[in-house]
């Protein structure tokens, strides 16, 4: 899928914006927040694990795009919060982050649907998760990128190992035989090639 500005999703422009504009690590306010937007009206275990995956993504995210904003100003100078949510957008140094934005935001759109979260839904994203961000069989750029950034900086490690820790004790629950039964939102993976 071609990212360009015209193509790019508003509600992911909407959420980069938000964090960007924020220039804070995630904390325990974006618990909070994620807690007001998606109120618990069936605080069921799969909705909990649900939750837990899309902080973990948003964490890693936001790290790797210091990670990014780093090495960019390293080579052209300092941006501006306005000048980097630009980057973000059009910028291929930055293009391979939409992987995670882009499921973070199914993940919103499902927490957001008024249909219960079951167990089975939630064991899909996190086998779709942990397709995405496995180490071997390195698939497409996303990956590359991806497992350079742990090569590079120790904050992507700690990241990661959270995020593994999150695929570990999601084990419990075996992932569904096929992806065929989750809507079209969730089922096409975020890990393929960009």
């Amino acid at each position: 899928m071609f990212f360009g500005s015209s193509l790019f999703p508003w509600c992911i422009r909407f959420e980069i914006a938000r964090r960007l504009s924020e220039n804070r690590g995630v904390t325990r306010k974006w618990i909070l927040r994620a807690q007001t937007y998606f109120p618990a009206n069936s605080d069921s275990p799969a909705r909990e694990k649900l939750l837990s995956l899309r902080v973990a993504l948003l964490r890693l995210h936001k790290t790797l795009l210091n990670m990014e904003r780093r090495d960019y100003e390293r080579e052209y100078g300092y941006v501006n919060t306005g000048e980097l949510f630009r980057l973000v957008i059009d910028h291929s140094q930055f293009a391979w982050l939409h992987n995670i934005s882009e499921f973070v935001v199914r993940i919103d759109e499902t927490l957001a649907a008024k249909e219960p979260i079951t167990p089975e839904y939630t064991s899909g994203a996190i086998s779709l998760a942990r397709k995405m961000f496995r180490s071997h069989g390195i698939r497409g750029r996303f990956q590359k990128k991806y497992f350079d950034a742990i090569q590079r900086d120790p904050a992507v490690v700690i990241e990661h190992a959270e995020l593994a820790r999150l695929f570990t004790t999601s084990l419990s629950t075996p992932p569904p035989l096929s992806f065929s039964k989750f809507p079209d939102r969730l089922a096409r993976s975020p890990g393929g090639s960009s």
